[in-house]
């Protein structure tokens, strides 16, 4: 069997097993020095120039990928939509908020409401926080 590949398959396994591993992108930098090394045996290095280049393209992959991937596996959860967005905003009271109910102006909408806190109690004009969304009233504090 001929080196180039040797290489090719590996990175294949290696894709597949990043594939079957989501979030640690690990293999995929790995898979990506295989091709190197590939491309390397095909342009007829010696197997001493083909360690030579995965090693090196996996330590620059781990090294300079890895952490610029980790950093945007991330983002998606900053992305929240719909209610999950609205929680950590900021209200404007509109009608008395009690732990029995209210209105606040949240997002360009007047939201029901309620305090998060049984004994708290926020009037007209202050600024409150949202703390979670229950159904379509927000707990506020």
């Amino acid at each position: 069997m001929a080196a180039w590949l040797a290489w090719l398959i590996a990175a294949a396994a290696l894709t597949v097993g990043e594939i079957l591993t989501p979030g640690l992108f690990f293999l995929g930098p790995v898979a990506l020095a295989a091709v190197v090394a590939a491309i390397v045996a095909a342009a007829g290095g010696g197997i001493l120039a083909e360690l030579i280049a995965f090693i090196v393209g996996s330590l620059l992959g781990l090294g300079l990928l890895r952490p610029i991937a980790r950093r945007h596996i991330h983002l998606p959860a900053q992305l929240r939509t719909g209610t999950a967005a609205l929680e950590g905003a900021s209200a404007v009271v509109l009608e008395r908020v009690t732990a029995d109910g209210g209105r606040v102006r949240l997002g360009g909408e007047v939201w029901s409401a309620r305090t998060y806190m049984d004994d708290e109690v926020f009037e007209p004009g202050s600024r409150v926080d949202v703390l979670k969304i229950d159904g379509a009233t927000a707990l506020v504090h």
